[in-house]
């Protein structure tokens, strides 16, 4: 397995990692599959300043990749921002998200401009909750039924790992 910078050209594949979780997945609280114009917006905004996004290869194809986006919009907070990591699903329990994680984690620490990396997970997300745990994130507090998907309320909870 590779993991390096995302390119234009893996653009089709992570819409459809993206669109399998808004659809199947509560890792995300957008409830429409996205157009390929909105996730190319997505796209122009990372890899520019301190919003890495990554990539994993295998054997050609994208397993699934990792970003680092802005966490608010406010100037005061950009030096902080949010990670997100999603997995092809047929790549998943491979220790993909987990190799993904740990690289843009290094990439955020080599940078002067990158002071703390937020994750915010959906409350039921047990694995990503000890995965995060795991890799020294420190839980900063649960926000109760801030999300609808597929009918139910949903928690979030939010870790904070200061690079």
């Amino acid at each position: 397995m590779i993991i390096r910078i995302a390119e234009e050209k893996d653009m089709p594949e992570l819409l459809d990692i993206y669109n399998y979780e808004i659809k199947y997945g509560v890792a995300t609280f957008d409830l429409n599959p996205k157009t390929m114009e909105e996730r190319m917006i997505w796209f122009r905004e990372h890899n520019v300043e301190n919003h890495p996004l990554i990539v994993a290869e295998e054997e050609g194809k994208v397993a699934g990749y990792a970003s680092l986006s802005p966490y608010r919009s406010k100037e005061a907070y950009k030096s902080t921002v949010e990670l997100s990591v999603y997995i092809h699903k047929d790549y998943r329990r491979r220790g993909i998200a987990g190799r993904l994680t740990k690289h843009i984690i290094q990439i955020a620490k080599e940078r002067e401009d990158i002071h703390t990396v937020i994750s915010v997970i959906t409350g039921e997300n047990e694995a990503s909750v000890s995965f995060h745990q795991r890799l020294g994130f420190t839980y900063c507090g649960t926000m109760k039924e801030v999300g609808t998907k597929f009918g139910r309320m949903l928690d979030i909870v939010n870790y904070q790992l200061m690079v």
